[in-house]
């Protein structure tokens, strides 16, 4: 959780004292997720980081010329169209707020168009793949509970993966089979879990959460062979480790299960709406790209099997 807002917005050096006030307005506005602020105080720092070794104006006292300059070093420098468009966004967001406050005059990023990032499809396993990786866990150890539950979760719900670790005992409605999950901007949402998730929700909870020391003092659901909660970076590692056990060698993400949800609900039928509601998503358009995946998809099946396709 993030300080209390900062009373005075003051744009002048150091630089990070702006920056955190920003963060903290911004927060206080929006309550915006942790790792949407910290991607936030990275692009700007990397830009007052910038200014500084070339001796440029500070932070708020660029002006559109030397922005410009800033975003052709940084595609010289290998950034994609969408990095650079999700900068620009960052850079944006922050000079609007300077200039709602007064501390500046102008805003440099008013007559810079943001590059066009496209729609790159999310990966996602196939049906048979997803089959192997959720049988991948040596169900005879505790941790093997612990992995096969949290993948049957996340396949089952399409939850993020900051939402599967974060998980707590009393947002599990195991009589009616559902999570009740807090999401991006604190939106609340219930997910049902599905037979199967359940079942080894159930066992891990009976057989295996309780074996280990110190599980009645932690709060979350899954937790590690110490006692702890389970990270986003720890549950990875094992995702990728069960992958290699079901000889699956395409590349994956942490999201790769909840896109495979997704795509997999659509593919047989599901309303997009119902999609969107599911993921948690604000707006349809983000579920919207999980439809090009699946006539993708169509497309190569078609192209594959039909004797003229």
């Amino acid at each position: 959780m993030r300080r209390g807002p900062v009373t005075e917005s003051v744009c002048s050096d150091p630089a990070t004292a702006t920056i955190e006030a920003f963060l903290d307005a911004l927060w206080m506005e929006r309550g915006l997720a942790q790792n949407t602020l910290a991607a936030y105080r990275s692009d700007l720092l990397a830009f007052a980081r910038w200014l500084e070794s070339r001796e440029a104006p500070a932070l708020c006292a660029v002006d559109r010329a030397e922005l410009m300059r800033y975003l052709a070093a940084r595609v010289a420098d290998g950034a994609s169209r969408r990095s650079s468009a999700r900068l620009l966004s960052t850079l944006r967001r922050f000079y609007r707020y300077q200039l709602r406050q007064g501390v500046i005059d102008h805003d440099p990023t008013a007559r810079v168009e943001a590059p066009r990032p496209g729609h790159p499809l999310p990966a996602s396993l196939s049906e048979p793949e997803v089959e192997r990786l959720l049988a991948a866990p040596d169900t005879d150890s505790f941790l093997g509970r612990r992995d096969r539950a949290m993948l049957e979760l996340l396949y089952a719900t399409g939850l993020r993966v900051t939402e599967l670790v974060g998980l707590r005992l009393d947002q599990v409605n195991r009589r009616q089979g559902v999570v009740r999950v807090t999401g991006k901007g604190g939106r609340e949402r219930l997910v049902p879990l599905g037979e199967s998730a359940l079942e080894s929700l159930e066992e891990y909870l009976a057989s295996a959460r309780s074996g280990i020391a110190g599980a009645s003092a932690v709060t979350t659901v899954f937790i590690t062979q110490r006692g702890h909660g389970m990270t986003r970076q720890a549950f990875w590692y094992r995702v990728r480790d069960h992958a290699r056990t079901a000889g699956i060698h395409k590349p994956l993400s942490p999201h790769t299960l909840r896109h495979s949800f997704a795509t997999h609900l659509l593919n047989h039928g599901a309303d997009l709406r119902a999609v969107q509601l599911l993921l948690g998503h604000r707006d349809v358009s983000t579920t919207q790209i999980y439809t090009h995946v699946a006539r993708a998809r169509l497309q190569a099946l078609h192209a594959t099997h039909h004797p003229r396709g």
